[in-house]
């Protein structure tokens, strides 16, 4: 039998793991940008300062881009990797879509391992 499962069956349970960390940075920096920049403009409101709240908009501006790249760091890698699995063999491809699904979408990855004779 050939294994067509390759490293990325062998390290499913490790991708998944990195998919699930993943999946809860994509939640939670949404949710703590919008939360620092509540914080950060009510503070500034009630000091009635302009300075203060020029600073608090540049602030929660560089957190909003920040939130945004590691929104789309996983997406951009697999992107990438897949550009470059387009030159391998269907084997590979294959052995591919198993990474590529317990990174983006842990809940579906197939953690088995093929047995290698």
């Amino acid at each position: 039998m050939v294994n067509i499962e390759g490293f990325c069956g062998e390290a499913a349970g490790i991708l998944q793991l990195i998919g699930w960390t993943l999946t809860i940075f994509k939640i939670a920096i949404p949710i703590l940008v919008i939360a620092f920049g509540i914080f950060d403009f009510g503070k500034a409101v009630t000091a009635a300062k302009d300075d203060e709240i020029k600073k608090s908009v540049k602030s929660l501006m560089w957190r909003a881009i920040a939130g945004v790249v590691i929104f789309f760091i996983p997406t951009i890698v697999m992107w990438i990797f897949r550009a470059v699995s387009s030159y391998k063999t269907m084997e590979d491809s294959v052995s591919f879509k198993n990474c590529e699904t317990c990174v983006l979408r842990p809940w579906d990855c197939d953690t088995s391992v093929v047995e290698r004779d």
